[in-house]
């Protein structure tokens, strides 16, 4: 496989000099403790199929599974709404200003609207897009499903940066140190959103495309 990483190469060295590795392992359900053991090893020990993986980490289309990339999704998925999500929402109800309900409220409520638009976004993707995808693999008839990640996306990152200027520019925090470590979370989870959605749109979407290709000429 072509990229900077290969089977071959320790996991532990992935880990050291790309640590945002450690969010895509967890995805992939591997645990940590894996000694000098290289990249296959650890895939081969965890029952995980190494080009999607080595796919998902240099972000190369390159032989990967579909269904490993979908099981890849899912969890991601389960990390951002059962997670990630609700850690920065409780975070930021401890630090808003005591006295300014209105405010507070406002706050929050957008917040809320974001989280909604991405739950109903990623649920789209378990309840549709994901069945589809086994459809086409099985080869079973099945009705067309919208493919319409990128358009989702945009509007999902819109959202979010909307909030985050929001905070930086208009909410006069009191507890600086706290809402600055609030902020490094919506930073922190921006910046994983946006590879989430690169591994959709630039592996996930052409994996399915050939597949409708394929199932298009067999019928």
């Amino acid at each position: 496989m072509n990229g900077k990483y290969q089977e071959s190469d320790s996991m532990s060295r992935l880990v050291s000099e790309n640590y945002a590795a450690l969010l895509v392992m967890s995805r992939f359900k591997i645990a940590l403790g894996f000694g000098d053991k290289s990249i296959g090893e650890v895939c081969r020990d965890n029952q995980v199929d190494g080009n999607t993986f080595l796919s998902v980490i240099n972000m190369s289309d390159n032989a990967l599974s579909p269904e490993a990339l979908m099981d890849y999704l899912h969890c991601s998925h389960d990390y951002f709404l059962n997670y990630r999500l609700p850690d920065i929402r409780r975070k930021l109800a401890q630090v808003l200003n005591e006295g300014q309900d209105e405010l507070n409220k406002a706050v929050l409520g957008y917040f809320d609207k974001f989280e909604a638009e991405m739950r109903k976004h990623m649920n789209y993707e378990d309840k549709k897009v994901f069945p589809y995808v086994k459809a086409l693999l099985k080869n079973e008839p099945t009705e067309p499903c919208p493919l319409i990640f990128s358009k989702q996306h945009e509007q999902i990152e819109c959202r979010l940066t909307e909030f985050k200027n929001i905070l930086i520019k208009y909410y006069p925090a009191q507890s600086t140190n706290e809402m600055n470590s609030v902020l490094f979370d919506i930073f922190n989870c921006e910046q994983d959103f946006e590879s989430h959605n690169a591994v959709e749109d630039r592996l996930f979407l052409p994996a399915i495309q050939k597949l409708e290709r394929k199932h298009k000429h067999s019928a």
